[in-house]
């Protein structure tokens, strides 16, 4: 099913494009926040699983994918940006719940602990609550890669550390995706990546304590830089707060093979919703074999984030 497009201007500052994946039997929107250097077509295989239960909604940062066209790149973005963004989103597509990936989930917490009218759950995935060494040393190595617009090994950076247990296929269209990036891209991203180095962990965990919804949490039990260990410290500062961790999977979770989309699959649709059984084989798998993986309907996915 082809998503409705449009660009929503948010404050007169930035136009933003968005895909809405409607459900005429669906009474829940589920807006979708990417991480960084990552467009719309980083959530194609999430959408084949929840796009029969709810509308859901994509977007692209103003720095990225289709919005960038429609923006000016004379300043970088700042999670408060961000978070400004997303929260007048979920107002105009009128959203109830809110799935962040990595670098995503700052500006979503942000965002929450504004407290959104109608926002009833969200789930934070491959994301903590503190830089851990892994992580800065990956985020220190790539400081002067992206600053010297360096897109080669930026991306073997990202296939190496964060991406290491994606299949060959998906590193390959990480490279290439690398490698067409705007300069004010890269230099976006090294301001990003200045300011989560700069900043301390508390700023995230005082956003969780001003968030009443439900959170879950999910992260890889193979991520080394996004640990399930870090996501657990959110618990002494959230109200109501779930975790899981995928057997077997690394930070990008649902991409790095059959078992672990299963498995994030489940967790993400037990927790959105609860009252409602997950049947085992109600969406098929994506074919994660190094030779084909691409959703009905759309353009391979290229998937990158940090």
């Amino acid at each position: 099913m082809r998503p409705e497009t449009a660009i929503v201007e948010i404050h007169g500052k930035y136009q933003i494009h968005t895909e809405h994946y409607r459900n005429p039997a669906a009474d829940k929107t589920i807006i979708l926040v990417n991480g960084s250097l990552a467009t719309t077509a980083f959530f194609a295989q999430t959408v084949r699983y929840l796009q029969p239960r709810f509308n859901v909604l994509l977007y692209d940062q103003p720095y990225a994918g289709q919005s960038k066209a429609h923006n000016c790149h004379d300043r970088p973005i700042r999670k408060e940006d961000e978070a400004e963004i997303l929260l007048e989103l979920i107002e105009h597509f009128r959203a109830n719940q809110v799935l962040s990936f990595s670098w995503g989930g700052a500006a979503t917490l942000l965002a929450l602990a504004q407290r959104p009218r109608g926002i009833e759950r969200a789930v934070i995935s491959s994301f903590a609550a503190r830089v851990n060494q892994p992580m800065r040393d990956y985020l220190e190595r790539g400081v002067n890669l992206l600053l010297a617009g360096d897109r080669d090994n930026v991306g073997r950076l990202i296939n190496g550390t964060i991406g290491k247990h994606l299949p060959p296929l998906l590193k390959r269209f990480n490279q290439r995706h690398i490698s067409s990036l705007a300069e004010h891209e890269y230099l976006q991203m090294h301001f990003h990546v200045r300011e989560v180095l700069a900043e301390e962990a508390q700023c995230y965990l005082d956003c969780a304590k001003a968030i009443e919804i439900p959170l879950l949490f999910v992260n890889g039990e193979r991520d080394e830089y996004t640990t399930a260990a870090d996501a657990r410290l959110f618990a002494e500062h959230v109200r109501q707060c779930q975790f899981r961790t995928i057997a077997d999977a690394g930070h990008f979770l649902d991409m790095e093979h059959k078992t672990a989309w299963h498995d994030t699959r489940q967790a993400l649709l037990g927790f959105l919703q609860p009252a409602t059984a997950v049947p085992a084989m109600a969406t098929s798998a994506p074919l994660l074999d190094g030779q084909r993986y691409t959703a009905a309907g759309s353009r391979p996915a290229q998937r990158v984030a940090g």
